[in-house]
């Protein structure tokens, strides 16, 4: 699966998130007790940027900002409406303190 490069580590401080935008794709990190977690950036119900939402570092969710629909970081899975499709989730690797995700062709 092809890696694609996004930034250092210190852009996504502990308890928040960030849009990346890389491999023309735009992708919203979240870090939370030293994990990051990636997610599309767009949400599936109003495409707003996740990565400017709400982000519980203890639920693991982000909220949107447009109509507050909750999505797990983990997984992209819906957890509250008004969205009912989930985002795709992308595993994230750290190398000497840069972020990295794996993303399908």
């Amino acid at each position: 699966m092809p890696t694609i490069r996004l930034g250092p580590c210190a852009d996504v401080p502990e308890g928040s998130g960030r849009t990346f935008v890389a491999g023309g794709r735009h992708i919203a990190v979240f870090c939370a007790e030293g994990n990051f977690y990636a997610i599309d950036d767009k949400c599936s119900h109003a495409d707003a940027s996740l990565g400017a939402g709400e982000f519980d570092p203890d639920t693991l969710c982000v909220a949107c900002p447009r109509h507050g629909a909750s999505f797990d970081v983990r997984s992209g899975a819906v957890r509250s409406l008004p969205a009912f499709k989930p985002v795709a989730s992308y595993r994230v690797v750290v190398d000497e303190a840069i972020l990295f995700v794996e993303c399908p062709d």
